[in-house]
């Protein structure tokens, strides 16, 4: 069937069959399918949606587009397991997880995407770091990941090539929320990996792409019902993104966050919840752990012991980077050219944040893509963000340290913050913020 039939009949809401999902996603690889047409089924799967089957089909059709990897063959020790999220600001717990989860005895061969949308990408973190290869070929991934217990990389062009192209225009089509198609992605590169386990952090708020946790939960139901269905055993975490994941939002920042808590210090208790809490559901899925506490128990010990730094330190290594970025990651993780605090006029409470307008504000900066083809500035963001409930201003904390490339961006990144800023009035703090457990 021609690929414009396909898109026609699923821009008048019919159910599209197996075959004809395949034959599309077929086009998408091969070339025969135009740009413009992924980005006009992307728009018709958007408001016209997909029931179950179709879901599966897609997903099913974009994992098998390459590729599918089988470690079988390399003698693992352990299970080979995986995190994904769907995204936020300052979202930086893979950078984490995949040393951890290594360090217990799990083997993560990650496949990460870059930003999409208002959000960072983990890809794009790890090319902060000089010289690391975040597109190695397969052999150097499988071994990277046989040696070092993690590889933290993007998708080859072996493995959900589909998916790839199908990202990219996502991001620029404004067509990124799309249950549908975030599942299919989510789980196109998972399923090619060849795990045995996954977990899923399915954020809602401000700065997520599923802003009301309703729409989050059945995003997460349809995540974790379509991998199991598929042989792939899930659990979906939903975690609330209403503020900044830690204390940064930025590449080369959120590195050195990252860096931070792998060593033990300046770790922030909010990341520091949702890691341990996605990592423990991990580490029991994959039979590392009996139950939560075990799990969480063994986390905090390869945490304190230095286990979980060494294994991110020899990954980075493996894969081109200084072999002493832990010990001197300012060395490495060069700065913006202007830093400066920013205090609001007002001396007040955060009551509330508008993290969308500050993932937009960032990728103003070059902080994240506009368009498919623009090259990121890795340097800039903030740091020191305050958080919902902490009191900001002249003689109390600043609201963000913004790293910019010159004084207008640093001005343009402070009107951002002000207005994406609510003080005073009630504080809309959260507590916890991860939510509920899906599960099969």
């Amino acid at each position: 069937m021609l690929p414009q039939e396909i898109i026609r009949r699923k821009r008048e809401g019919q159910k599209l069959s197996a075959d004809e999902i395949k034959e599309f996603v077929t086009g998408v690889t091969n070339k025969s399918v135009t740009e413009s047409q992924v980005a006009a089924f992307c728009m018709a799967v958007l408001f016209k949606k997909m029931v179950m089957d179709e879901r599966v089909a897609l997903t099913s059709a974009m994992a098998k587009s390459g590729m599918v990897m089988d470690w079988s063959k390399e003698n693992l020790s352990g299970p080979v397991l995986d995190k994904h999220s769907t995204g936020g600001i300052g979202d930086k717990v893979s950078l984490m997880l995949a040393p951890i989860v290594a360090a217990c005895g799990g083997f993560v061969p990650m496949l990460s995407g870059r930003g999409l949308g208002h959000t960072g990408g983990t890809l794009d973190k790890m090319d902060s770091i000089p010289g690391y290869q975040s597109q190695p070929d397969i052999a150097l991934f499988k071994k990277v990941v046989r040696e070092t217990g993690c590889a933290i990389i993007g998708t080859t062009p072996d493995l959900a090539p589909a998916d790839k192209i199908v990202y990219a225009v996502r991001d620029v089509t404004a067509t990124v929320e799309s249950l549908d198609l975030i599942t299919a992605s989510s789980l196109s590169k998972k399923l090619a990996a060849g795990l045995q386990g996954l977990v899923m952090d399915v954020k809602f708020g401000s700065g997520a792409f599923m802003r009301r946790y309703n729409d989050a939960k059945a995003l997460a139901e349809s995540i974790v019902s379509v991998a199991n269905g598929a042989g792939l055993p899930t659990v979906g975490l939903l975690t609330d993104m209403n503020q900044v994941l830690g204390r940064s939002a930025g590449n080369a920042l959120e590195v050195m966050e990252a860096i931070e808590y792998m060593k033990d210090c300046n770790i922030d208790d909010k990341l520091h919840e949702v890691t341990i809490a996605l990592t423990a559901e991990l580490l029991v899925l994959g039979g590392i752990a009996k139950d939560i506490a075990e799990a969480r128990q063994k986390i905090e010990t390869v945490l304190k012991n230095g286990k979980a730094a060494e294994c991110f330190a020899r990954m980075v290594t493996a894969l081109g980077g200084p072999a002493d970025l832990m010990d001197k990651p300012e060395k490495y993780l060069k700065p913006a050219p202007f830093i400066k605090d920013f205090y609001p006029a007002q001396k007040d409470m955060v009551s509330a944040l508008d993290l969308r307008a500050i993932g937009v504000g960032i990728i103003e900066m070059g902080g994240g893509r506009a368009r498919p083809s623009d090259v990121i500035d890795l340097s800039v963001g903030l740091a020191n963000v305050a958080q919902i409930g902490e009191e900001v201003g002249q003689g109390a904390r600043p609201l963000a340290t913004i790293h910019a490339k010159d004084e207008a961006d640093f001005l343009n990144m402070s009107r951002v913050l002000i207005n994406a800023t609510r003080v005073a009035g009630e504080v809309n703090a959260s507590g916890k913020l991860v939510r509920a457990r899906i599960s099969e």
